[in-house]
C-alpha cells in the first residue's frame, strides 16, 4: 500500500512540473496571461509541442 502512495506523489509532482514549464514557456513567448493559462491546462502537450516545433 505504501508503494501506491509513492506513485500518486510522483504523478502529482510531474503534473505540477509540466504546468510550470508550459506557463513559463508560454509567458516568455506570448506575454499573455490568457495564453499562459490555456497552455498551463494543456501542460505536457504544450511542452512537447514546443520542443518539437518551435
Amino acid at each position: 500500500m505504501a508503494k501506491s502512495g509513492k506513485v500518486n506523489e510522483t504523478v502529482r509532482g510531474g503534473i505540477t512540473l509540466g504546468t510550470a514549464l508550459a506557463v513559463t514557456i508560454s509567458w516568455s513567448l506570448n506575454k499573455s496571461i490568457l495564453w499562459a493559462i490555456i497552455h498551463g491546462l494543456l501542460s505536457w502537450f504544450y511542452v512537447i509541442y514546443y520542443a518539437f516545433f518551435l
